[in-house]
């Protein structure tokens, strides 16, 4: 069976480069019919922030990632970790260190002093024929693994292939410090051995990580999981992504009016694809995703796929679930009685659930103001005839507003009769009914704003002569 996981520490909040990791493991696991877990690694006591739990646990839901069973907590793991500690050490796998921190820090000098690669030198190891120095008193010594001192550490990464680590890579690192905490390699491993891991997705900046990992599921004679490398995702210019460029807590994307579905889609996309298809619904990405198909090399954000990625989801989102999502940004249409009829129209201009509150806004409210460029060049000396005119054909046929096309049918023999061009009366129109110019097609505002509501706003532009003050 296939178990996959997703381990963020709650130091910060859940960015997308987390969230495109978790969604790969979770459609691995899914498409498999396996499990998908979560662990919280919050062992580095003194940077976790409850703040950054809930925000991590909140995306979650927000994106609709569900996971198996329990999130496991690291910080309530501690017996398990000493308990395998104690193997180590009982196997000879492990031993106690007592140099002290002055020492390591000498070492260090000299090695780096000698152009050497700084790395412990194995003085507390214990090995045959060898006399260890005398403990120091008051010295709490910490733990450190066997590594192996020559050959090669090997193993086949799902996305860049055969890895391989000279063993000198990997000096014989700390597993717990002197306060008996357990060092952040250790704990992944042995929870990602307990949790039956199979499969690992992780990014390639654990690469490094991965040699040491390695040497302890080998110490404790446990075969170690697939891993998966996913390389950065990086910003246009093919650089570190910044918070500007996108690398923002994923709740801000919901916070600007992007839907769950077209951010996850988006990230579906950054490092992996099929053939040309833009679009994937969950079920799609489920069938056809595979780790083994993840690009090899870094993706570039592009702010401009999303938002086209986010309108084409809104276009398709059912009006029903666009009231209840409009709800988070304070717009309730759920007793407007034209809802679907705005909504119909305003879905098809919209970017994001905030231009979407926007567009329907400058239809829904009276204006408070008229754009004073288009004041300018649309209203003439004419104006105020050819709108009263236009106003008392309306008067007399409000059937009309019984449909787009009726009232389409009644403008254009007024337009033909009067030798206007279009603009000439739309333009006027459309600044006394939402306040600018660039409102949708003035048939369908004069459709949902009904004939009362439309003469109230063209008279009293008329009578301010769509002056502002």
């Amino acid at each position: 069976m296939t178990v996959t996981r997703f381990a963020p520490s709650p130091t910060g909040y859940l960015h997308i480069g987390g969230l495109r990791t978790s969604l790969y493991s979770y459609l691995w696991a899914r498409k498999n019919g396996g499990v998908f877990r979560l662990r919280i690694e919050d062992t580095d006591l003194a940077r976790n922030s409850e703040e950054a739990l809930k925000a991590i646990i909140e995306a979650f839901n927000w994106v609709g990632l569900s996971y198996d069973g329990e999130v496991e907590y690291q910080s309530k793991r501690m017996d398990i970790y000493k308990k395998y500690i104690d193997i180590l050490l009982e196997n000879g796998n492990a031993y106690k260190c007592y140099m002290s921190k002055e020492e390591l820090d000498s070492l260090r000098a000299s090695q780096e002093a000698a152009k050497q690669t700084p790395r412990y030198d194995g003085t507390w190891r214990p090995e045959d024929g060898k006399t260890l120095p005398p403990i120091p008193a008051g010295v709490e010594p910490v733990i450190r693994i066997k590594a192996p001192k020559d050959g090669e550490i090997r193993f086949v990464d799902g996305v860049k292939g055969d890895m391989k680590f000279d063993s000198s890579f990997v000096d014989d690192f700390v597993i717990a410090r002197s306060s008996g905490v357990p060092t952040y390699n250790f704990v992944v491993t042995i929870d990602d051995m307990l949790m039956q891991m199979t499969d690992v997705i992780r990014g390639d900046d654990h690469l490094s990580n991965t040699p040491k990992q390695i040497v302890i599921y080998n110490a404790l004679g446990v075969k170690h999981p697939n891993f998966y490398h996913v390389p950065m995702i990086n910003n246009p210019e093919g650089k570190k992504l910044s918070k500007r460029d996108g690398a923002m807590d994923v709740m801000d994307y919901k916070r600007l009016g992007y839907l769950p579905e077209a951010l996850l889609n988006f990230l579906v996309r950054l490092g992996w694809s099929n053939k040309d298809q833009e679009i994937f619904s969950m079920d799609e990405m489920l069938e056809l995703f595979d780790p083994k198909n993840i690009n090899k090399s870094a993706s570039a954000y592009n702010a401009e796929k999303l938002l086209w990625l986010n309108s084409e989801y809104i276009k398709a989102t059912s009006n029903e679930r666009l009231v209840e999502e409009l709800k988070f940004f304070d717009l309730d249409l759920s007793t407007y009685s034209k809802k679907d009829e705005i909504l119909n129209l305003s879905k098809q201009r919209a970017n994001t659930l905030l231009e979407l509150k926007k567009s329907i806004l400058d239809i829904k409210d009276k204006p408070e103001e008229y754009e004073e460029a288009g004041v300018k060049k649309f209203v003439k000396d004419d104006t105020s005839v050819i709108l009263k005119e236009y106003l008392e054909l309306l008067a007399n046929n409000k059937d009309s507003f019984s449909s787009i096309e009726n009232l389409e049918n009644l403008t254009k023999p007024f337009i033909e009769a009067k030798s206007l061009k279009f603009p000439q009366l739309f333009q006027p129109i459309r600044i006394a009914l939402t306040g600018g110019t660039q409102a949708p097609s003035v048939y369908d505002i004069l459709f949902i704003l009904g004939f009362e509501e439309v003469e109230k706003r063209i008279l009293k532009a008329l009578e301010k002569n769509f002056k502002n003050s």
